[in-house]
């Protein structure tokens, strides 16, 4: 199996709040965020992933929940 590497990383790209093609790529159907093991981040970026996420879902960018 190949090891999975940062997005973050490879491309030299910044986790932003206001990206949100970028954010629902690492949300599931229900609302969740995906862990660093499914989706390859390090610890770094999917720290500032998940702070972007509840900043997007708190200013009503993204929601809560599907319903």
């Amino acid at each position: 199996m190949k090891k999975k590497v940062c997005r973050f990383c490879a491309d030299k790209v910044e986790v932003d709040y206001k990206n949100l093609s970028l954010l629902r790529m690492f949300i599931t159907e229900n609302g969740k965020i995906f862990s660093g093991r499914i989706t390859g981040t390090c610890a770094k970026h999917q720290r500032e992933l998940d702070t972007a996420i509840k900043r997007a879902r708190m200013i009503a960018l993204l929601p809560f929940t599907v319903s």
